[in-house]
């Protein structure tokens, strides 16, 4: 009897393994089948990824064509917006357009190629008086018999640079006097451009860019420079007129025009160039011999005599 109960068990343990057994061989299968399931999908992704690309790769050559098709535009807008600029600034881009001049006709009278030096530097002349008249209509308020306007009118340094054009327009023909018009114009001429290159475009015209990026970093030489051209005129005037090639009137005009200069509210360099004459020409006289140095103590002595006094500053 106990025999029998012992074998009906064992033959139920069998019977539950048996039955165990295709549960787990079912579930090892299915885990396998979606192992390699999720290895063909990987795959097949990574297939795909080499074959076509990625959404943040085509959104990233999206811009890149946009500025490819936005270039092309931007050069055919560009004389558009210049035109229209020209329109809206007419004495700002008069003044540009006589720069240029200026600076073409100061080489055209070192290289008298297509006209005579004469000229070149009559029109240099002519076209440094027709920018100071542009320059006056900007700065100065409408014309009136007064005072106040006349002592405005000899304050502003486009007033000195008309001057400076009459003075010289009956002489000989002199590089030494078209130097300072030219370097004038070339620094000015050169901020406008870059004003116009913007205007195109933020990378059109490189080559243009770097050469006006050299004038504006040697502004202050420039200027200098001018100032130092001035002063040297001064007594080359004195010598033309001895020669007979200036009239008698042109050193003493000349002499007003430097005091206006040395008094210039915009431009401090013609005072610091003459401050920096003074300082080597003293160097000079403790250096020279003892006649030699008094006649250069001298000659300063005289110089300063002839320089505008100070004026005080107003009370406030």
């Amino acid at each position: 009897m106990m025999f029998s109960q012992t074998k009906v068990a064992f033959a139920r343990q069998n019977s539950s393994k048996r039955n165990r057994t295709p549960r787990s061989r079912t579930l090892t299968t299915g885990i396998m089948s979606a192992t390699t399931e999720q290895q063909k999908q990987t795959s097949f992704d990574s297939a795909q990824g080499d074959g076509q690309p990625s959404s943040s790769a085509s959104s990233s050559s999206q811009p890149q064509g946009q500025q490819e098709q936005q270039q092309p535009q931007t050069s055919q807008n560009a004389p558009a917006k210049l035109l229209q600029h020209f329109q809206t600034n007419r004495i700002d881009s008069a003044l540009w357009a006589l720069r240029l001049l200026v600076i073409f006709f100061t080489v055209s009278y070192v290289l008298p190629i297509f006209t005579s030096q004469q000229s070149s530097f009559n029109k240099v002349l002519l076209a440094n008086a027709a920018i100071s008249a542009l320059r006056l209509h900007q700065r100065v308020p409408a014309f009136s018999f007064s005072r106040e306007f006349l002592a405005r009118l000899f304050a502003e340094d486009s007033c000195h640079y008309m001057m400076y054009s009459l003075i010289f327009f009956s002489i000989r023909p002199t590089l030494l006097v078209l130097i300072p018009i030219a370097l004038y114009s070339v620094l000015h001429a050169a901020s406008y451009s870059l004003k116009l290159l913007d205007l195109i475009g933020q990378n059109s015209w490189w080559g243009a860019r770097f050469i006006i990026s050299i004038v504006e970093f040697q502004a202050a030489n420039i200027l200098k420079a001018t100032a130092f051209c001035e002063i040297f005129i001064m007594p080359y005037a004195i010598v033309l007129t001895f020669m007979a090639h200036a009239g008698l009137m042109t050193p003493i005009i000349y002499y007003h025009y430097l005091v206006m200069r040395y008094s210039s509210r915009r431009n401090p360099y013609p005072r610091t160039a003459f401050a920096e004459l003074r300082i080597t020409f003293e160097a000079l006289a403790a250096r020279s011999p003892p006649v030699i140095g008094k006649i250069i103590r001298g000659g300063i002595g005289f110089v300063s005599r002839l320089a505008p006094q100070p004026q005080p500053a107003p009370a406030q």
